[in-house]
């Protein structure tokens, strides 16, 4: 393993509050906007939160190719100082490309990796020598992602424990929103082992479970609101944030996430094909629920 650990890291600014998974802001001609992306990012921070985490599932990772992954961690890098946190999304279905890209994102800045389960082929059996070999190379320490809508299955609370051992896999965002799921989890959470949530619609109770915070969606256009549920529990900000995190980010996914973006007067933009951009009525949608969400809107 590379000589720079968890250890050599703040466990505790890696990973607690509130971190935004970044959407990737294109042009009209379909390439990365790194200005657009970065000012998102640098609103994001003066919101509050705690760190960024790009090339994730909101930032549509599996669209990227290699060249605009590592850019938009160099771009991210520049906007985030050195007290708040930058992961990068690495995950890949073959133990050597995510290897790589774990490398690519440490040169480039990322203070950690967040890396979803390869799911192909399914092979349930070596998802312990993948995470333990890229764990093993990787110059910056891991992030475990559980995330069954995309995955088709989720890691077992045992292996996620076994794992949790390794000294340079250093937490767990599950996005399930099944709360006996996360419960599981947080069985293994210790000093060196912290489980965030990847669902805004059950974040308040999953910190009353134990979650140091969460990584969320939702948060990059209600950071306000996601931000209260963390430092408040608050059960009247959970109760606005609930429709947004449910309606726009649960069903509408990514091209939800960027239209509400451009609602309250960040960048959204288009989403890459095969992604297809909202309805009409879908749009309308966006803003009502916004609307009663009490955020500010875009002129």
């Amino acid at each position: 393993m590379s000589s720079t650990s968890a250890r050599d890291i703040d466990v505790s600014l890696t990973l607690q509050g509130v971190l935004g998974p970044v959407v990737t802001t294109f042009d009209k001609s379909g390439e990365l906007d790194r200005a657009a992306f970065a000012d998102n990012i640098r609103a994001h921070l003066d919101a509050g939160m705690d760190g960024i985490v790009v090339t994730g599932s909101t930032g549509e990772a599996p669209l990227l190719d290699e060249q605009e992954r590592a850019s938009l961690v160099e771009a991210a890098r520049h906007a985030v100082p050195n007290d708040r946190r930058l992961i990068a999304g690495i995950g890949a279905e073959s133990t050597r490309t995510t290897r790589r890209y774990a490398r690519l994102a440490a040169e480039r800045g990322a203070d950690a990796v967040l890396v979803v389960a390869p799911h192909y082929y399914g092979s349930k059996a070596a998802l312990r020598d993948h995470y333990t070999a890229v764990a093993d190379e990787s110059p910056v320490p891991l992030v475990l992602y559980n995330i069954p809508k995309y995955m088709h299955f989720s890691l077992t609370p045992q292996l996620v424990a076994e794992l949790a051992r390794h000294e340079n896999i250093i937490g767990i965002k599950d996005s399930s929103g099944d709360l006996e799921v996360l419960a599981g989890y947080l069985k293994a959470q210790s000093d060196e082992f912290t489980v965030l949530t990847g669902n805004g619609s059950t974040f308040k109770r999953a910190l009353e479970l134990g979650a140091r915070g969460g990584i969320l969606a939702v948060a990059v256009f209600a950071a306000s609101l996601s931000l209260e549920v963390y430092s408040a529990r608050s059960e009247q900000a959970q109760q606005r944030l609930t429709p947004l995190a449910s309606r726009i980010v649960g069903e509408m996914g990514v091209a939800g996430v960027k239209a509400a973006l451009d609602r309250v007067g960040l960048a959204g933009g288009p989403v890459r094909a095969p992604l297809a951009p909202l309805s009409v009525g879908e749009l309308a949608q966006v803003t009502e629920l916004l609307r009663v969400a009490e955020l500010s809107l875009a002129a």
